[in-house]
Parts: structure tokens; sequence; C-alpha cells
């Protein structure tokens, strides 16, 4: 099958021919029709450091693990539960399928838990790709393979909207204006913030959160955010979402959060950085880290796609096959207009 293989730090993945996945017992090969690029992926295939507690990406490895497709083959412990032509998008990982923690559908907590990008399991940069029974969700047939592949940056901001547990009402800043920041803004809208305020250094890109719930908007490159955040609000936000991932980051959002406030940190950063313990000392603020998801959020995202309650057409800005999927994915490392890009297969 074709892939977009890792080669090394710092340069541009490499279309290649590499071996198909072979189905274990209790899993599926599904054939890819959509692959969504994740800012994680970007950072990750620049990162030179692992102390800062991600693991080596090596070369030979393939990502990708926002997608959807179409079975092809089945297991044989579970013939009864798939079938090939089966429309399904999976969690980006295999667990044991019998710990507390794939039980609980926490099946990244589990000990025994393979990811992609690793020597056991590729990513879906690829025509097919492996997955667990147990972590499988059908797709309903309104809900295609390119929304299904959306499902997992959808269930990343649900996660962290469900993390800040504020209340209806509540007033909410969200700095990046990116997939994961969009997608919480939806969710937070969704869940009854009254405020969802989206920050952003691309104006383009803050000026598009209101088709994903914002009430208002903040082009970070020219306006002062906590004075326009007292504008709009009346006062500082209640919760801040930090959704960019980079050094500093942090620290602004400690600063732009109101005394007894909330901060999520959404925002993956590779590299180390610091802040001042003082400042959200004085201020008795609860500062929460979010990483994952549930099988649930992803459950219950299908559901809400196909009953029409979300609308999310507006979030893929982009979609390549393979010959322009490598240049593609090095022109994401720099910011632009785009939201979400999807490789898709079957394209030329």
């Amino acid at each position: 099958m074709k892939a977009a293989v890792f080669k090394a730090p710092g340069a541009p993945l490499v279309v290649e021919t590499v071996a198909d996945p072979k189905p274990g017992p209790r899993e599926l090969v599904i054939s890819v029709g959509a692959c969504g690029v994740c800012g994680t992926d970007l950072h990750w295939t620049e990162n030179r450091d692992t102390s800062g507690g991600w693991r080596e990406l090596r070369a030979g490895g393939i990502l990708g693990h926002e997608f959807a497709g179409e079975v092809v083959e089945v297991g044989r412990d579970i013939k009864d539960r798939f079938r090939p032509g089966d429309s399904v998008c999976a969690l980006p990982f295999i667990g044991c399928g019998h710990c507390a923690a794939c039980v609980a559908g926490r099946v990244y907590r589990c000990a025994e838990a393979v990811t992609r990008a690793s020597p056991a399991l590729m990513g879906a940069y690829a025509e097919f790709t492996r997955v667990g029974s147990a972590e499988t969700i059908r797709l309903p047939a309104g809900v295609d393979h390119r929304t299904g592949a959306l499902v997992e940056p959808l269930a990343v901001g649900l996660a962290a909207a469900e993390r800040a547990r504020f209340n209806p009402g509540a007033s909410v800043l969200v700095m990046g204006a990116g997939p994961v920041g969009l997608s919480v803004a939806m969710w937070c809208r969704f869940l009854g913030a009254r405020h969802v305020v989206v920050s952003d250094p691309v104006p383009s890109r803050a000026e598009r959160s209101a088709d994903f719930g914002a009430t208002d908007s903040i082009d970070a490159s020219s306006e002062n955010v906590a004075e326009r955040m007292h504008q709009i609000a009346g006062g500082p936000p209640g919760v801040v979402f930090e959704c960019v991932g980079v050094p500093g980051t942090l620290q602004l959002a400690i600063d732009y959060v109101a005394n007894d406030g909330c901060v999520v940190v959404a925002g993956l950063c590779m590299g180390a950085d610091s802040f001042s313990p003082a400042i959200a000392v004085v201020k008795a603020i609860d500062l929460r880290f979010t990483m994952c998801y549930e099988k649930r959020h992803f459950e219950i995202i299908v559901e809400h796609l196909d009953r029409g309650r979300i609308d999310v057409s507006k979030l893929v800005t982009d979609t390549v096959g393979f010959g322009a999927f490598p240049e593609k994915f090095e022109q994401l490392k720099r910011a632009g207009d785009d939201l979400k890009v999807l490789l898709d297969p079957s394209l030329a």
C-alpha cells in the first residue's frame, strides 16, 4: 500500500510502498477514506528532544490518528460483529480490551495500549490501517468518511470543555483558533457558556470562529486581549482554554483568567516552559491539563453529527491526495489560513 512515511526530524514525509497491515483475532483493517492532519503530528515531526515527555518518533513511522474508512478485513474472533463494507471511525490506539481502563473506554490509560506511529501500529497516512474492534464506532449513513475523520479532533474539544466543569452562563476565552480551539469553542457554546471569545494572531482564523459557536473574536496580533475581553464580557473570563501549545501561552492564560477562575491547558507544548506561580496563587485559580478522550466522546459526537445537532462543514479547508500531501504537510507547519486539512488516499 501507499503511505506517507516519516524519515527524520525536520525532513518532509516521503510517500512509499509499504506492507499492508494484517488484523489480529479481534482487530479490523480499514481502507482509509480520510485522515486529518493534526498539529501534534506537525510538531512531532520537528521534535528532536524527548525530555519533554514525548516518545521518539522513529524513522519509518507512519503518523495519522484522525481517520475514518471502510472495513476490508475482519479478525477471526469478531466476524459476528463487523463485516466488510462497514463504515467506521476508531480511537487511535488499541488496548488490551479487558483492564479497567479499557472497560471504561479510557483506552489511552491501558498499560498495554499501542499507539499510532509506533513500530507496533501504523497510522492512517496510508491506504489501509489496523484498528481494534473495541475501539471502533460505526458511522451511520448520514456521516461520510470526511466528516468521520473529524470525530477525533471534536472529541479532544469535548473532553477539554467538560474538564473545565463550568456552569451555564460562563464567560470563556479560547486562545487559538486552530481545529482544537474551534472545537472547544463549539462545545463550550453547546454546553451553555454565555460568552465564548476566541483569540488568534491570524485575523482570518479568529473571524471564522463565529462559524463554530464563538460569540466574539479577538485579533491577538493587534488588539489587547485582556482589554477586549473586558469590553465584550464586562470583566476577565472565568475560564481560559490554552489551545496554542507554545512556550509563554500558559503564562498568558494565567494572566487573562479571573480570580478564582480555571485555566484548561489543551495545547501540546513539546518544549520546556515556565510561569509565575505567585500570580496563580494570588488569583487562587484552578490549573487543569487535558490530553485525551473516552470512547463515549466518540459515540456522543457521532450521534450529534447524525442528528444534525452540530455543523462542522466549514472546518475542512482542503483535501489532498498522496501526490500533494508531503508539501501540504510542510506548509501547515507555518501559520496560515487553513483549519483542517484531510488526506484522501483515493485522490491522485
